[in-house]
């Protein structure tokens, strides 16, 4: 057998090669801290870009926020003017009738203004409540009479008409019912 002798160059290529492994032992956590920092790096950019979008998302929210309040104020404001646009003719009327001598000139002054109040309520949706039956979801019986001639539950008669917008009632019928 072959014994290898500690040569001059053999000793250096040990010595090189022992260099080269601390150069990778140094570089190999230089490199690993650039990753990490390059990853943190990256990790920073998603996270501000996330609050920014956040950020941005509430703005936006509270943009819409306002924009509803002030919208809804709007329409309430266009539904209330609509509506009372709808009644000032008949305070037309009223101020003719009154300011007429004739007793035929003002009851006819109030049968336009009954007509055209009747044409307002119609525009705006609002219809007058049957009262033939009663009903106690539509009327509001204040008197009761027991009467033979008439039907069980007969509204007999009417003290106010009772108002009413699709489902949503205006105003109760109130009436005097028979039986």
């Amino acid at each position: 057998m072959d014994e290898v002798k500690d040569t001059p160059e053999t000793v250096e290529t040990e010595a090189a090669a022992e260099e080269k492994n601390e150069k990778k032992k140094t570089k190999k956590p230089e490199t690993e801290l650039r990753e990490l920092k390059k990853q943190l790096e990256a990790e920073e950019a998603k996270a501000t870009e996330a609050n920014d979008k956040y950020l941005r998302m509430m703005a936006e929210y509270d943009n819409f926020r306002k924009r509803s309040a002030k919208e809804k104020e709007s329409v309430y404001a266009d539904a209330y003017a609509d509506c009372i646009g709808n009644i000032l003719p008949i305070l037309d009327n009223l101020s003719r009738a009154a300011g007429s001598e004739n007793f035929e000139a003002v009851k006819k002054g109030l049968e336009m203004t009954e007509k055209a109040f009747g044409d307002a309520l119609s525009k705006m949706g609002i219809t007058e409540i049957e009262t033939e039956k009663f009903d106690p979801n539509l009327h509001n019986a204040v008197m009761h009479v027991e009467d033979e001639t008439k039907g069980d539950g007969e509204i007999v008669e009417v003290f106010q008409k009772g108002y009413r917008k699709g489902d949503k009632i205006i105003r109760y019928a109130m009436v005097k019912v028979a039986n």
